[in-house]
């Protein structure tokens, strides 16, 4: 049974450094080399050294092992280190872990760190090419034989059955790809940066998997994100201002496979977000009506009209409508459609910019910012606060 009261964690921990080495196509260096540089990066930004971590948290999917990441940074000893599974599901759960962690005093700094060269090395988009036998990958054994063999291809399935239970046509998605592309024109650390698009250049872009057009589909990335960790008290004497992890959840569906849930009753939302959305509500005490911006997970435009649907900002199948009246902030950064393809560390760090004031597409006054993890697949997120 899911929970169904409110955690005690929120409140308690803040999110202090936040760094990020350029995103590129081709990084000219190694995974391991990356994850450092936005490690000292983000403690830089925090006012704090490496000897000042004793704790790491990544992804299972991340090359460069915390001992690893650790010795090439400089730490020192270690008394927390944990990983999380479900690639892009788990960005805004590593940040929970760390908080976790800090307000258990088994750490007192902890470091989120991903990094990759997703577009010159291992590409996501090529799919499924060899697997290690397991439970898992068995469950892809309903799929592949039938030419479902890319991330795009299982969402294609979704998108088609939310298109045709809504009446609607693919140009729904096209809002999404236009207020991505929108914010990342304003930011200069956007690889589309300067470039926006039109709903008409959205459908006019190639078919991928119908109903997904190009311009629906995130990129590909070289590149690393690292977010610093620690109790709200520490944070208060920090370089920056702490941006206060109010609520912070995971959650899986009933019936939840890794993007190929197709036998659920149901495939027009993403329920495994819905768990996420309740928790979030009951520990923040807020509604949607008080979210200031929200930094959805973008590697499918369908899946951000979904999740707005699960958190309440409006009915199902109304979404399309909502992002096209710029009804909420979304994705301030460009996500990952516009600014780069991060597995959504850079989502939380563009939360964590909203709330000190810094971002390039500033909303005044933010104060509450929503941030989600990878949609299809079980996830997690994250509301951010201003320390009060």
């Amino acid at each position: 049974m899911s929970v169904r009261r409110a955690d005690a964690l929120g409140g308690r921990a803040a999110v202090v450094g936040i760094g990020a080495t350029e995103f590129s196509k081709d990084s000219g260096r190694s995974e391991l080399k990356l994850a450092v540089e936005a490690v000292h990066a983000a403690l830089d930004d925090a006012g704090l050294s490496a000897s000042d971590v004793d704790g790491l948290v990544t992804f299972t999917m991340d090359t460069s092992p915390e001992i690893s990441v650790a010795q090439a940074t400089g730490m020192g000893e270690l008394s927390f280190f944990s990983r999380i599974h479900y690639g892009g599901g788990a960005a805004c759960a590593t940040v929970q872990q760390a908080a976790l962690a800090v307000t258990a005093g088994v750490a007192e700094v902890v470091v989120c760190y991903r990094a990759f060269n997703e577009r010159s090395g291992r590409r996501f988009g090529s799919g499924v090419q060899q697997r290690e036998p397991s439970a898992e990958g068995a469950a892809l054994g309903w799929s592949l034989p039938f030419g479902l063999l890319t991330p795009a291809s299982w969402v294609a399935m979704a998108a088609r059955r939310y298109l045709h239970t809504y009446g609607l046509t693919p140009e729904a998605f096209g809002h999404v790809a236009v207020t991505d592309r929108r914010h990342a024109a304003g930011n200069p650390a956007a690889y589309f940066h300067g470039k926006p698009i039109t709903l008409a250049d959205h459908a006019a872009s190639r078919w991928i998997v119908e109903p997904l057009r190009l311009l629906d589909c995130c990129q590909e990335t070289d590149g690393g994100q690292a977010l610093v960790v620690t109790t709200v008290e520490r944070a208060r004497d920090l370089r920056q201002r702490p941006a206060v992890i109010t609520a912070a959840a995971q959650g899986a569906g009933r019936r939840q496979e890794a993007m190929t849930s197709f036998y659920r009753d149901d495939m027009t939302g993403l329920p495994e977000m819905g768990v996420v959305a309740r928790q979030l509500w009951r520990t923040s005490g807020l509604t949607p009506a008080e979210v200031d911006v929200a930094i959805l997970y973008d590697h499918f435009t369908p899946f951000v009209l979904m999740q707005l649907e699960e958190f309440g900002f409006c009915r199902p199948g109304e979404a399309a409508d909502f992002v096209a009246a710029d009804a909420l902030p979304l994705n301030t950064h460009g996500g990952q459609l516009g600014e780069a393809y991060l597995h959504g560390m850079n989502g939380v760090a563009e939360a964590v910019r909203q709330l000190r004031g810094t971002s390039v597409n500033q909303i005044p006054g933010a104060a509450h910012v929503l941030v989600t993890a990878g949609t299809g697949v079980p996830t997690s997120g994250l509301v951010l606060g201003s320390d009060s």
